[in-house]
């Protein structure tokens, strides 16, 4: 009976060596000796946070690098976003500026006119002037996309007429422009300003 419990034990033991050598066997495997590999558990706590520190560093110059980038770029975008909102003010305040040095010519010679009918009253030198200044404006103002709307004999059109009076009339059939009371205008394609007429019934 002692000798069986001998026999029992001894083979427990043997088990349980068997096992240590299975498990220290499996670890060699897993890191085998030849690799110099140098892992995180192989460091030292001072060597872990002297990289973590490099690491840290590292990240906070791009970081900084990354700002001043974003930093320069608002900066360039309020600039463009100023000079852009005054050349939009500066286009709209001086929209008219073509137009007006096209006009300072007429006006220099309605001041001649002027000047002139007051040292030397003559009409016909006078109102020959005045003419030459009208059609001197017309040219100006043709430049910049200004014509007349054809209106007397037209068909009425509600979009370029401004019908103010209906009258009867047997020259012209129904519906049609028979006198302009005061001309209408495109500006290139858009109208401006309708004329205003009188529409037989």
């Amino acid at each position: 009976m002692a000798r069986m419990r001998e026999e029992t034990l001894r083979g427990r033991k043997l088990s349980a060596d068997e096992d240590q050598v299975g498990d220290a066997q499996e670890r060699d495997l897993e890191n085998p000796p030849g690799e110099d590999s140098l892992g995180s558990d192989d460091m030292s706590p001072l060597e872990k946070i002297m990289t973590l520190e490099a690491e840290l560093a590292q990240a906070k110059a791009k970081v900084d690098e990354h700002y001043d980038h974003l930093l320069r770029l608002q900066a360039e975008f309020d600039n463009y976003r100023k000079r852009t909102q005054k050349e939009k003010t500066d286009i709209v305040k001086y929209a008219s500026e073509r137009l007006v040095v096209e006009l300072l010519p007429v006006l220099d010679n309605f001041e001649r006119a002027a000047s002139s009918a007051e040292l030397n009253p003559d009409f016909n030198a006078f109102s020959q002037g005045v003419e030459m200044i009208f059609r001197q404006l017309q040219t100006a103002l043709n430049k910049e996309g200004l014509k007349v709307i054809e209106a007397t004999g037209q068909p009425f059109d509600p979009n370029l007429h401004d019908a103010v009076l209906r009258v009867e009339s047997d020259e012209h059939p129904e519906n049609t422009v028979v006198e302009e009371l005061q001309k209408g205008y495109y500006l290139k394609e858009k109208v401006l300003r309708p004329s205003m007429v009188k529409v037989s019934n």
